[in-house]
């Protein structure tokens, strides 16, 4: 179990309410999805970052850059701004949220209704999804932090507060 004085050292920036919600959601999922001890510096630091602390589920910006990515399965006329970033690792396209709702096994309809992914349960869920599917575990047990920031950014925005929360989190979850 990961305390709120533990994740307050790591990510101090974040406030009471946003780190219970994230919490209760991380002290029962993760575990069972392969993020384990070793993960998890990586996990915490890496979401908290993509998450601004905990605090956003949800994309500030309005999602009007998506449309039309074929590439993101945003290929009728609003899927853009529907298929906005959500999650703590947001997760963005109308491809991604329906193959969160297959992992999911079908239920609750995420692509019917995204906004449900703003959920912390459904948010620590597609993240868990998005993270186990692109071999993030993997990444993070190798040690390689860089690679791990590029897989989840697609580059390295925001490396040294990322790395640094990955280094306190090592020290505080020993």
């Amino acid at each position: 179990m990961i305390t709120d004085y533990q994740l307050r050292q790591i990510v101090p920036t974040s406030s009471f309410v946003d780190r219970n919600k994230f919490l209760i959601e991380l002290n029962k999922t993760p575990a069972r999805y392969g993020i384990n001890r070793i993960v998890m510096p990586s996990f915490i630091a890496q979401v908290a970052h993509e998450s601004g602390s905990f605090h956003y589920l949800k994309e500030i910006a309005s999602g009007k850059a998506y449309e039309g990515r074929k590439n993101l399965g945003n290929v009728h006329p609003g899927d853009g701004v529907k298929y906005k970033g959500r999650g703590y690792i947001q997760i963005t396209g109308r491809i991604n949220y329906t193959a969160f709702m297959k992992w999911l096994g079908g239920a609750p309809d995420v692509v019917d209704n995204p906004a449900l992914v703003e959920r912390p349960h459904l948010a620590m869920l597609a993240t868990v999804w998005f993270w186990t599917t692109r071999g993030c575990n993997e990444l993070a047990e190798s040690g390689n932090f860089q690679a791990l920031t590029k897989k989840i950014n697609g580059g390295l925005n925001g490396y040294a507060d990322r790395y640094k929360m990955y280094q306190i989190a090592k020290e505080v979850l020993k």
